[in-house]
Parts: structure tokens; C-alpha cells; sequence
């Protein structure tokens, strides 16, 4: 099972928490956006192999969001942002 350490209430069993996906461009960059490009922005992810930087959810714990790095590959947890 996957420990997941949150920010506040430190290391949990992986059930405790929801992952909302990979962290994207900031909204406000789509002010101007149509319909295309916000259809692309919500529901298309570019399901990369590797460390990737995600929302997690303390769901039955403390309800904080925070990110978290993960690699998709080994699901081990990385205390650094990705390299660009």
C-alpha cells in the first residue's frame, strides 16, 4: 500500500486520499478560451511516463488539496518538482 504523506496530518494509507490529476497550465491563461480549448483543458491529459506533478485530496482525513510528485512508472514519490 502507498503511504501518502500530507502536508497536515502527515504519512496515510493511499485509501484516505483522491488524486484529481496532473497540475496544468493556470486557468487564467484560458480567459479567451472557445469551447475546443476548454473541452481540451478539462478532459484531455497527455498520460505521460515519469515524474509528474498532481492534486491529491485528503478526502477521509483533513479535506486539504496540495500536490504531490509521483512517478507514474514505479508509483514512488519524488520530493522535488519535475525537471522541465
Amino acid at each position: 500500500m502507498l503511504l501518502i504523506p500530507c502536508p497536515w496530518c502527515g504519512k496515510r494509507a493511499e485509501t484516505e486520499f483522491r488524486c484529481a490529476g496532473q497540475v496544468k497550465v493556470a486557468r487564467t491563461e484560458l480567459l479567451e478560451a472557445d469551447d475546443e480549448a476548454w473541452l481540451e483543458y478539462l478532459y484531455q491529459t497527455d498520460n505521460q511516463r515519469g515524474v509528474l506533478t498532481e492534486y491529491w485530496c485528503h478526502e477521509k482525513g483533513c479535506g486539504e488539496w496540495f500536490t504531490l510528485c509521483r512517478d507514474t512508472t514505479t508509483h514512488e514519490l519524488v520530493d522535488r518538482d519535475p525537471e522541465p
